[in-house]
């Protein structure tokens, strides 16, 4: 499982619009579910406080340790994956220059307080440990002459389908054994389990609105129990698998699902009642009519049922533009 970073201090990474153009996926749709109760929300203005000359580009990733440390992995010029105290402040850098670092989509932490960097550009996934250094790496980069042509996180769907292989993964989970489970992502349409080593277990999924087929499964999450929650984005649902990765329900009701998550640490005690949340994210003015219908983070059960919502779309205090990941 995942943590989510606590609602009321800094809930989300948002990004701008041409971060998810590369593959035509659904227009952005309203949700269909309908008299959802709103939960009340209030952002805490300032938070982050960076050190002179240290600036966030494109805030991709966000993720929280058992200890309340927080980490950003964001784009601009580079890739970088910076560090903060619980209250916000600045520590350090990590991985700098790294070669799976090119164009950042997520970032996780596990059980272990190891930070797991998701990066699309390089078909990568780099493992660190709590100090920084790193531990795994899944995946491998493009030969750097076909990359000639592609600026990173550029190129067009492949499907192929590779044991090691990825084509733009776009965010890693965990269970309590420590299992891997990789959504894959613009290039491919699948979720791929890895056992605790990186060991290749099984991968389920094509292209297509059926159940076990994907059109950009977006974000990936785990509860207690080892379900996977996906956000299948472009057929505007989450679908939910057991931990076999067989499939199991469908909640098409809450738009289309840019990030997922589920409440509690990654164990190994039991966090007690779960819930799930799913972003129905505007696209950051692409268009600027997706504002009127999209923005709120919806809360449910693990079973579906919608509890409350909250958020609209804008750029004010409260309001919500791409939530990519929660």
């Amino acid at each position: 499982m995942r943590r989510c970073l606590t609602f009321s201090l800094a809930v989300v990474a948002l990004v701008g619009a041409f971060s998810v153009v590369f593959l035509p996926v659904s227009a952005q749709t309203k949700a269909t579910a309908t008299n959802v109760p709103v939960i009340p929300h209030e952002p805490v203005a300032n938070f982050f406080k960076n050190a002179p000359g240290i600036y966030t580009g494109e805030n991709m990733g966000i993720a929280t340790s058992s200890k309340g440390t927080i980490y950003i992995f964001h784009r601009a010029y580079e890739t970088r994956l910076f560090e903060y105290s619980p209250q916000g402040s600045f520590i350090r850098e990590i991985g700098r220059n790294n070669y799976g670092f090119a164009f950042a989509h997520s970032v996780r932490v596990d059980a272990g307080d190891n930070i797991w960097a998701v990066d699309e550009g390089t078909d990568m996934l780099v493992k660190f440990s709590p100090e920084g250094k790193v531990l795994m790496v899944i995946g491998r980069r493009e030969d750097p002459i076909g990359m000639l042509s592609n600026m990173p996180g550029g190129g067009v769907f492949h499907g192929r389908n590779e044991k090691y292989r990825f084509g733009r993964q776009t965010d890693v989970a965990f269970d309590q054994q420590g299992n891997i489970f990789v959504s894959d992502g613009y290039f491919d349409a699948r979720v791929v389990k890895f056992d605790k080593n990186g060991r290749f277990l099984k991968a389920v999924g094509t292209r297509g609105n059926g159940n076990l087929q994907f059109n950009t499964p977006h974000s990936i999450a785990t509860d207690f129990q080892g379900n996977v929650y996906v956000g299948d984005r472009g057929n505007a649902r989450v679908q939910v698998l057991d931990n076999d990765l067989n499939w199991k329900a469908n909640f098409p009701n809450v738009g289309n699902p840019w990030a997922v998550c589920v409440s509690g640490g990654p164990g190994p005690k039991s966090p007690g009642k779960q819930y799930l949340y799913a972003s129905n994210s505007w696209q950051d003015s692409a268009p600027a009519a997706g504002a009127e219908f999209t923005g709120e983070v919806y809360k449910m059960e693990l079973d579906g049922t919608i509890v409350g919502k909250f958020g609209v779309a804008g750029k004010a205090p409260g309001e919500f533009a791409t939530v990519h990941q929660m």
